[in-house]
């Protein structure tokens, strides 16, 4: 760890198609007072000339990846660690330490390999065995028509005996294939001192009365003895992750460039204290060491205590806001369809994670136009700039939404700030390149458009410091404030003020070396790819 407080590290799907659903027709049918995008300055010469490049090769595949491989894509914000790996890695890490497959329903379980199990290492020269494991433990060859939601969340209890033995080999694979995509920075998700927080939940109970339940945490030091469990975990996370990819040495891997922030993921399935606790534990987590920046909600949000509790975990989470004021919060909500909820559990979500939560984004968003005055909610949320997360990907293979009855467009239309993002890649079988390429096809943006989606991944980030961006970006354009103006990212030395703020925020840093690596994109458009 740097003396900065900086945490440097080195480091396609197919998708379900579903029919139309009326409410999709009035998403798109709805129009705001206002288009956003309108107010972003007219395209350089340099961007526009990009943009006539990308058009020409709209019909060469080929073509098409390398431009979105190259194209600079800023940040992943929404990143499950242990679903980001490759499945490969993941087979050859249970090799490596030894476990065994349970062959009925290929989950890795510790050794001795008994009776219905085989050495994980027999993967390495029995390609059926391992392209069955493969198939078990992502999306891989997954069937048209099959139940993909099922299959996605039950692949992490596949594998989970492999992925809490190494977070930092695991973030080591993640990383560098960030690098390799063109990303500069990473917010994933772990659960910290996992069996610590039960363990503690459960001695304590629950208790209706929050600040009642938060007082029993904290007494006798028990939750600084879970933050400070959670760091050590860090810390050796750290280590390993630095040793895997050679950090500091001439032998240093990609992902050693990738800055990473850990966002502490709460099991919402859980009994009420145990969220409480998690969620607890997080958010001290992140006012106590910079590596850990936010809170966020993890597990299917359609599970049987996910809907029974929603809205009181909102309310815990609105009651430690007050606690932890510095804590950032991202929430999965939305991530919902009809037929896989009753309506009535189709109609608050995302409302209640904006407006008693307090979420500074949402992840996911897709069942946005099956909420009651939904239209008052995305209002809420351009406003606040409250940026949405939105995967592609994962949001066809679980609930078959893509397209059309996705409402991309319609936060767009709305000027609520999007970042694409990668959720499970690892079981997803996909990148942050597939993202932005099905994107720029489905809904025919230009070479501004994706530029300005790669610059929100960055400017809604919970990166510290001010950013490089005047006022609201997403409403007025990206506009460089004042200090900065005039000055040109990849061909002047920024100086005086412009300097002063580079070197006191993370943020403008980030998003400055991602103009510079634009100036150099476009400057090659045509021509090297």
């Amino acid at each position: 760890m740097t003396t900065s407080g900086l945490v440097l590290f080195t480091a396609l799907s197919t998708l379900a198609a579903v029919p139309a659903a009326p409410a999709a027709a009035s998403a798109t049918a709805a129009r705001p007072t206002s288009r956003p995008a309108a107010a972003r300055p007219p395209a350089t010469r340099a961007e526009a000339a990009t943009d006539a490049y990308l058009r020409s090769i709209r019909r060469d595949p080929a073509a098409l990846r390398r431009f979105f491989q190259h194209l600079p894509k800023g940040g992943d914000l929404h990143n499950h660690l242990s679903g980001a790996v490759t499945t490969e890695y993941l087979v050859e890490l249970a090799a490596e330490d030894g476990l065994c497959i349970r062959t009925a329903t290929m989950t890795a379980v510790p050794p001795p390999c008994g009776a219905g199990t085989r050495p994980a290492a027999d993967a390495r020269t029995d390609k059926a065995f391992r392209d069955a494991i493969v198939r078990a433990w992502s999306m891989q060859d997954f069937p048209p028509g099959g139940n993909g939601h099922d299959h996605f969340f039950d692949t992490f209890g596949k594998f989970g005996e492999v992925t809490w033995r190494h977070r930092g080999k695991l973030l080591a694979d993640v990383a560098d294939h960030l690098a390799v995509q063109n990303q500069s920075y990473l917010e994933t998700l772990v659960t910290p001192a996992s069996d610590g927080a039960k363990k503690l939940a459960d001695q304590v109970g629950w208790d209706p009365d929050p600040a009642a339940l938060h007082r029993k945490l904290t007494a006798g030091g028990g939750l600084d003895q879970l933050v400070a469990q959670a760091r050590t975990e860090a810390d050796d996370g750290d280590a390993e992750f630095r040793a895997a990819e050679h950090c500091g040495t001439s032998s240093a891997r990609p992902g050693c460039a990738v800055t990473v922030r850990w966002i502490s993921q709460v099991s919402r399935g859980s009994s009420p204290q145990r969220v409480f606790t998690q969620m607890a534990l997080g958010m001290r987590l992140s006012e106590r060491d910079h590596r850990f920046v936010a809170v966020n909600l993890v597990q299917p949000e359609d599970g049987e205590t996910a809907l029974r509790d929603y809205s009181l975990q909102m309310r815990m989470l609105k009651y430690l806001r007050t606690v932890y004021p510095h804590a950032h919060l991202t929430l999965h909500a939305g991530e919902l369809w009809p037929g896989l909820v009753k309506p009535a559990d189709l109609k608050f979500h995302i409302k209640e994670a904006v407006d008693v939560a307090g979420a500074e984004r949402i992840g996911h968003g897709v069942d946005l136009v099956h909420e009651d005055d939904w239209q008052r909610t995305a209002r809420t949320m351009a406003a606040r700039e409250t940026a949405v997360e939105v995967p592609f990907t994962s949001n066809a293979q679980i609930l078959g939404v893509k397209g059309a009855e996705h409402p991309f467009e319609t936060y767009r239309r709305y000027g609520v700030p999007v970042v694409l993002a990668t959720d499970d890649p690892g079981v997803s079988r996909t990148d942050i390149t597939h993202e932005y390429q099905y994107a720029s096809r489905t809904y025919a943006l230009a070479y501004p458009e994706l530029k300005d989606l790669a610059r929100a991944s960055l400017e809604y980030a919970f990166a510290p410091g001010a950013s490089l961006w005047q006022g609201n970006p997403t409403r007025s354009g990206y506009t460089p404030v004042a200090a900065c103006r005039g000055v040109r990212p990849g061909v002047d030395r920024p100086g005086g003020a412009c300097a002063r703020l580079l070197d006191s925020s993370l943020k403008a840093r980030l998003e400055w070396r991602q103009e510079t690596a634009f100036h150099r994109f476009e400057a090659s458009a045509g021509r090297t790819r």
